[in-house]
């Protein structure tokens, strides 16, 4: 039968209709969302708490891709970046991910010291970054950043949650006013230490808390045992400490070489929650230190929480322990998991959607739209950034910290008193070899 030229034509354009559907089919199936992901896995910050962001991160990819991808249809391509705990190595491999790898989202970094000088590149080729782990304040505190964010806490809530815990028990557990409690602030002297040991001491002024001595310290130090004559010296009741891991390990050594005594030590994150490395050296030692950073997921009622905030917990909990052969989940691997499922599941869909893309500039735009009720993610706090032209643009406003304290192998969560699960042994009881 011959075939007309109009019907010719009008198959043709068909067919030509239906390739090009295929094809823009195949090519949104295909589409694909590189991040550069940048922990430390090398040098003293990777036993500090880096390697387990680093695991939560990748846990929260694995499980966005397994569920189809970022609005469940485009996958995520890590590009992965060892920082190896040097500010310059970090700086280095983020312009290696923007100039070379051609990605516009950076996800991660452990260190404050590294979070100062990255914002700050970042924000100028107006590139995201999106901080999963460091906690410094000053990272954003008036710099009216529009391409960096953090759901993380910031450094002034430790001080906060620090003095709140100690005012809060002075009477009931220590047996006086808080004007009467004496308290050590010591701490690595980075942007982290310095601006956590910064809060502290604003906010124990502010509740009347007796501050005896502060002093900063190189978290390189070979030697701490100067520090430890002027803490005895000082006979503090509290003392707090923020430091990474080995500088830790050489203060509790050398503290409890020379005898030092206190009724309470405060850890601020970092080195003091990887419990299960501080107790491979100290044994119990460390039982009833307390700890603020925050919350292990695991720690929080998922029936006060969104539904399937629960399940998603249980996931994290039970790959991570396959993952680091461990028996101890570090609040470190929240961190890395929440703030990545964060930009994956609720400011990529719409950076895609509203905005057109995988830009930065869709991303920025997504973020600052990002509205999550407490109890909306695995951690406990809500999301909402700061917009720019405030004091803390690119921060989240709703995030918040615990104090936590080791009990036996475990830890639990003390303070806030409304979602406690124990109530804090204060002071260290006469078996610890600390204990005054």
């Amino acid at each position: 039968m011959k075939t007309s030229r109009r019907t010719l034509l009008k198959n043709s354009a068909a067919a030509a209709a239906t390739l090009s559907l295929d094809w823009r089919y195949a090519s949104a199936q295909a589409e694909t969302v590189r991040i550069g992901v940048i922990f430390d896995h090398s040098g003293p910050f990777a036993a500090g708490g880096s390697v387990a962001s680093s695991i939560g991160t990748q846990i929260a990819i694995d499980l966005c891709n397994e569920r189809g991808g970022v609005a469940g249809k485009y996958k995520v391509v890590p590009v992965n970046a060892d920082s190896q705990s040097k500010a310059d190595a970090a700086i280095n491999e983020v312009e290696r991910l923007i100039n070379q790898e051609k990605v516009d989202i950076i996800d991660g970094v452990y260190s404050s010291a590294h979070a100062v000088p990255l914002a700050a590149k970042v924000e100028q080729q107006k590139k995201i970054l999106w901080i999963t782990t460091a906690v410094a304040t000053a990272v954003f505190k008036d710099k009216n950043l529009k391409y960096v964010f953090r759901a993380q806490i910031h450094s002034d809530q430790y001080g906060q949650a620090f003095a709140g815990f100690i005012t809060e028990n002075a009477k009931a557990k220590l047996g006086v006013e808080p004007t009467a409690v004496k308290v050590a602030l010591i701490h690595e002297d980075g942007p982290y230490g310095v601006g956590v040991a910064a809060a502290d001491e604003e906010y124990s002024k502010k509740a009347g808390l007796n501050i005896v001595m502060r002093e900063g310290y190189s978290a390189a130090a070979p030697d701490l045992s100067a520090l430890v004559t002027k803490l005895k010296r000082a006979a503090p009741d509290v003392i707090s400490h923020v430091g990474y891991n080995p500088d830790i390990t050489l203060f509790l050594r050398q503290a409890r070489e020379s005898g030092l005594r206190f009724k309470m030590l405060i850890g601020a994150g970092a080195g003091y929650s990887q419990l299960d490395k501080l107790r491979a050296t100290f044994g119990k030692d460390i039982d009833n230190f307390c700890n603020i950073d925050p919350v292990p997921a695991q720690l929080l009622d998922p029936k006060k929480l969104a539904p399937g905030i629960g399940e998603l917990t249980n996931i994290m909990v039970e790959r991570y322990k396959a993952k680091a052969n461990a028996t101890d989940v570090p609040p470190h691997c929240s961190m890395g998991f929440n703030q990545t499922w964060i930009l994956l599941n609720s400011v990529l869909p719409i950076a895609k959607e509203k905005y057109g893309g995988f830009d930065a500039e869709s991303v920025r735009k997504a973020a600052l739209d990002v509205d999550i009720a407490p109890g909306g993610t695995i951690q406990g706090y809500g999301v909402k950034f700061f917009p720019p032209g405030t004091q803390l643009s690119g921060q989240n406003e709703r995030s918040t910290p615990v104090v936590m304290q080791n009990a036996g192998e475990h830890i639990s969560v003390v303070y806030p008193t409304n979602i406690r699960t124990q109530e804090p042994v204060l002071p260290l009881p006469k078996s610890s070899v600390y204990s005054m």
